[in-house]
């Protein structure tokens, strides 16, 4: 498996130590401590703060990270943005750099939820979460300087998981409208069976035994039965119609890859347009683990280049 991948991705795997499922709450304490030496450039073109927004029933409340331009010209689309980390990690403040570039790169405004984590709260406290920030989102767009028709929604493994599940909920609670997903290298099968699910063991940052481990705790262990709803496990979705443009990616070496082509698969198969890119030799989150390597640029300028076409093309269909 070594010899497969990027030369510039796999000496970090020697230094990146294997995530600990065991104990959720010491590996939460210690990426905090590893954040907290990592001090990462604040753009003095954006500006960022935090606010709390109504929540669903069980959760009054819910933190949104907001990213926007300091100067603001006109009216701006805007995406919320769901972190990843197997729906039992992470935080907004971890994608603190990739938001500011988007805002910079695709003139928008962004919403970072901190949803609730598992296993403290599994689904659908996250999701339900994701669907208050959206809707709060869409509610206050004139507020925000945003058009309520260009907001879009986006995010990396569980995260784009997360994202995947709100499009369709927003669809079929008839919700506010996306213009666009953007759910990258996403965690949507519980199953954890397909082969590259299966192939992808050892310290590749995600792998099979973990993706086991999360899907446990964020399904209560319901994980692989036959009664999960597509809202938890996006691939179990029957009807994926109706959705709106999308555009994800996945290294051929992450455990997602399959359950990504089959999820692009039937997109395409629905009549929704769609945009994917597979990354040889490149393993689960590779461009924010190692984001100088060549391959890692070349991918966050495609996904960031992807969410400013799909931003600008809706205002070209507006005109029309």
């Amino acid at each position: 498996m070594k010899n497969r991948i990027d030369p510039e991705l796999i000496e970090i795997l020697e230094l990146f130590p294997p995530l600990d499922l065991e104990n959720v709450e010491a590996t939460r304490q210690a990426l905090a401590t590893l954040s907290q030496t990592i001090e990462l450039p604040m753009d003095e073109a954006v500006n960022i703060y935090d606010r709390l927004v109504p929540g669903p029933n069980d959760n009054p409340t819910v933190r949104v990270r907001i990213y926007e331009p300091r100067e603001n010209r006109g009216t701006l689309p805007g995406m919320l943005w769901i972190h990843g980390g197997g729906y039992v990690l992470g935080v907004p403040e971890g994608d603190d750099s990739l938001c500011q570039r988007f805002v910079k790169e695709a003139n928008c405004v962004i919403v970072s939820v901190d949803y609730r984590l598992a296993p403290e709260h599994p689904y659908p406290a996250g999701l339900e979460d994701c669907y208050s920030a959206l809707k709060w989102f869409s509610e206050h767009a004139e507020e925000l300087g945003v058009d309520p028709s260009r907001i879009g929604a986006a995010g990396a493994s569980a995260g784009g998981g997360l994202t995947a599940a709100l499009s369709l909920l927003a669809r079929d609670r008839k919700g506010p409208a996306l213009c666009f997903q953007m759910p990258l290298y996403p965690m949507i099968d519980d199953r954890n069976n397909s082969p590259s699910s299966l192939e992808i063991t050892g310290n590749m940052v995600w792998n099979h035994d973990l993706n086991q481990k999360g899907w446990t705790m964020y399904l209560n262990g319901a994980n692989g039965s036959d009664d999960v709803p597509a809202y938890a496990a996006p691939s179990r979705a029957t009807d994926l119609s109706g959705l709106p443009y999308t555009y994800t990616c996945v290294g051929q070496l992450d455990p997602f890859r399959d359950e990504t082509l089959d999820y692009v698969t039937r997109l395409c198969r629905a009549g929704v347009d769609v945009e994917f890119h597979l990354y040889p030799g490149c393993f689960h989150g590779f461009e924010g683990v190692v984001p100088n390597a060549s391959i890692s640029r070349r991918a966050l300028e495609e996904y960031v280049g992807a969410v400013k076409h799909v931003l600008h093309r809706e205002v070209l269909l507006q005109k029309k």
